[in-house]
């Protein structure tokens, strides 16, 4: 006899679908029901694995945060280990925009969200940072990196250069922008982070 699909269910399982239901159709569509019929199954048997809806949403959460790269703390100098932590950490939330007001609430209890704050600051305090320093240039960095994954902005303008030419005539190239959103917006979040990291070696200078 063939075993329940319910069997079949696991941790990974509900988070891997979960996530992609987010990707797909967003905070606003996601629910346990929803849910359930994706995964083919009753929707108590979600409860087995996880509380509540909002403790699948801290697992997928989570999940993208285990992504990102914090190795960079003990084998580089702080600004280079900014800059590359900050490519890594946008990498994995831009893959996933629309997770992201949720994991912007902040760490809560997911393990790997307090492990990247713990590696971050104690890179920084290991490099001379003054602890409310520390924390202070990792919430600057969250805010930035956060804000620059919820959408693009390349992509905000139409691709109609009529809309443009009558009455906005410094934006007579804007409609090739969504065409190029890779580069304009990868290329603006680098240049906003190399200023950014630039300023906090002028702090860290003073210290």
């Amino acid at each position: 006899m063939a075993r329940p699909r319910e069997a079949l269910l696991n941790r990974q399982r509900i988070v891997q679908t979960a996530t992609a239901l987010i990707d797909g159709e967003g905070l606003a569509g996601f629910s346990t029901r929803r849910l359930a019929a994706e995964l083919g199954v009753r929707g108590p048997s979600l409860y087995n694995h996880f509380r509540t809806k909002d403790e699948i949403l801290d697992a997928v959460a989570d999940a993208i945060t285990a992504k990102v790269d914090t190795s960079f703390f003990g084998t580089h100098d702080w600004p280079e280990a900014l800059l590359l932590w900050g490519k890594s950490y946008r990498a994995a939330l831009a893959a996933h925009p629309n997770i992201v007001p949720y994991l912007a609430q902040g760490p809560g209890r997911r393990p790997a969200a307090l492990a990247l704050a713990d590696a971050v600051y104690g890179g920084l305090v290991r490099a001379g940072w003054p602890p409310a320093q520390a924390t202070r240039v990792g919430a600057a960095m969250r805010y930035y990196v956060a804000g620059s994954a919820l959408g693009s902005f390349a992509r905000g303008f139409v691709e109609d250069p009529r809309l443009y030419a009558a009455h906005y005539p410094h934006l007579s190239q804007a409609h090739k922008l969504a065409g190029r959103h890779q580069s304009v917006d990868e290329g603006a979040f680098v240049l906003g982070l190399e200023a950014l990291i630039a300023g906090f070696s002028q702090v860290y200078a003073k210290v």
